[in-house]
């Protein structure tokens, strides 16, 4: 029982040194590899999702995400 009382605290910790972190600037998330109007120009011309996905290291899901907003 005593491990489960502690995942709670270890959270609390967790987002209290997240926003300090973010407050410092010093954490961040990864730098965009393709913008969402790179991928609304690039779709337009009717690549297949998987290579522009491979090429930009992103997945194909993300590019799908991207593009439907």
């Amino acid at each position: 029982m005593g491990a489960f009382a502690e995942r709670a605290p270890i959270g609390e910790r967790q987002r209290e040194g997240i926003a300090l972190a973010k407050a410092r600037g010093v954490y961040h998330g990864r730098k965009r590899s393709l913008t969402g109007d790179q991928l609304h120009q690039r779709a337009g011309s009717r690549e297949e999702e998987t290579a522009l996905a491979r090429e930009y290291g992103i997945s194909r899901a993300t590019s799908l995400l991207r593009s439907a907003t």
